[in-house]
């Protein structure tokens, strides 16, 4: 009768104990994948040395750019923001419908570009404001050339008060001028030694080469269709 009873408990109990076991195993699986998905950092090692393995709270940091990079960012973006006011004055100074195409262009792309170096230069721990704004503040006070290509305070009120073809004649003028002073700003960084090696500042003073010498052809012939002053 024990050995029965002994026979029947062995069995309750193996199944009892497969049963904890199947029930165990997706946990034991489950924590497998879970080591196996954490993310290794490696470091490569020197050439003929190991790699190593480092700890999971190991961030990367940027490379150092270079003090012409930051003046280059900084100057950029007062430079861009001088290029969306002039085309905040389209819409209600003219009717022109390449004029306001383009002006809409424009101001979308360069604050696009705006944002961009804002967060470049936050990400490497530099201010977006810095002598480059004291600057633009002196040259709107005193009329004086700031970066290559920046409208002067005489030449921002004449755009201000004028319309219609004449707005059109002074805004694509002005423009013109503006680019041709981006360019002069992106050939002086890659003119200067160790700049411009950032990935990202390179790509993007390579893209403002690029399209604001594609919008000046546009404005040029833009603007052989517009009557001078002289010839009115």
């Amino acid at each position: 009768m024990k050995t029965d009873i002994y026979k029947a408990c062995g069995g309750l109990c193996v199944l009892a104990a497969v049963s904890i076991f199947l029930s165990l195993s997706p946990l034991h699986v489950y924590a497998q994948q879970s080591e196996q998905s954490k993310p290794v950092v490696v470091q490569p090692g020197a050439p003929g040395k190991p790699t190593k393995t480092l700890p999971r709270t190991t961030k990367g940091k940027l490379p150092p750019v270079a003090k012409a990079d930051v003046q280059f960012m900084q100057g950029m973006i007062v430079h861009h923001e001088q290029a969306v006011e002039m085309t905040a004055l389209i819409e209600a100074r003219t009717e022109n419908k390449d004029v306001r195409t383009l002006g809409a262009r424009i101001s979308h792309t360069q604050a696009d570009e705006i944002a961009f170096m804002k967060r470049w230069l936050v990400s490497r721990g530099h201010p977006i404001a810095d002598a480059a704004h004291d600057m633009h503040k002196h040259h709107q006070n005193m009329s004086h050339d700031l970066m290559p290509g920046m409208l002067t305070t005489k030449q921002m009120e004449a755009l201000r008060n004028a319309k219609g073809e004449e707005f059109d004649r002074l805004f694509l003028e002005g423009m013109i001028q503006h680019h041709d002073g981006a360019l002069i700003m992106v050939k002086e960084l890659h003119d200067t030694a160790g700049a411009g090696q950032d990935a990202e500042l390179f790509n993007f003073a390579t893209d403002v080469d690029s399209s604001q010498r594609a919008e000046i052809r546009i404005m040029q012939t833009m603007l052989e269709k517009i009557p001078s002053k002289e010839k009115r």
